[in-house]
């Protein structure tokens, strides 16, 4: 992976300065939920949450993809792997289940190469509201590539291809979609 795409990758994840560099906010809301990781941020907060100020409307509800509240059902938890302490995902059934299929899912892409047409990107269930965050957590983003260009567009697109459910993924994505083809 060409040295920018992994930069871009990691900073949507908020990886590239590492989790031990994480920045705790202050929020209007109060204190985090009890259910903290292990570096007292709260887990995945599931399918992220659509910005009613954003001008680019919801996923509306569709019969044909994989729902996104079905990807978000994931828990996390601290293993030992290769001498170093991780956050792991840990899969329902369902989930799992859905490894190596070929199906449709549908969000909002997040180019990680300049151009109108992209090969690689991020699908995300709510769209980018800050070019420096993400949307959600790594349960509610998937890493796309495709076997022709896809026209980047800020309206939800629609992919299908192979899935992936990732156990041990370096840049810490759970889930991939790999020769894909946008689909309406």
């Amino acid at each position: 992976m060409h040295l920018f795409r992994r930069h871009v990758l990691l900073s949507l994840l908020g990886l590239a300065s590492g989790p031990a560099f994480a920045q705790v906010l202050n929020s209007p809301l109060g204190a985090p939920p009890a259910d903290t990781g292990p570096m007292g941020l709260p887990h995945g907060q599931g399918a992220g949450v659509h910005s009613p100020q954003s001008p680019i409307a919801p996923l509306p509800t569709r019969d044909d993809v994989v729902a996104w509240s079905l990807l978000t059902d994931v828990r996390t938890e601290v293993k030992t792997v290769a001498k170093r302490k991780r956050v792991v995902p840990v899969y329902p059934p369902e989930v799992r289940a859905l490894d190596q299929r070929r199906l449709k899912l549908h969000g909002f892409m997040l180019p990680l190469e300049p151009g109108e047409n992209q090969r690689h990107f991020l699908l995300a269930s709510v769209p980018l509201t800050c070019s420096f965050c993400t949307p959600g957590g790594a349960e509610s983003l998937v890493e796309v590539r495709t076997k022709t260009p896809v026209k980047y567009r800020l309206e939800a697109v629609v992919v299908e291809g192979k899935f992936h459910v990732l156990d041990n993924d370096p840049y810490g994505l759970y889930y991939r979609l790999s020769e894909a083809e946008g689909s309406r």
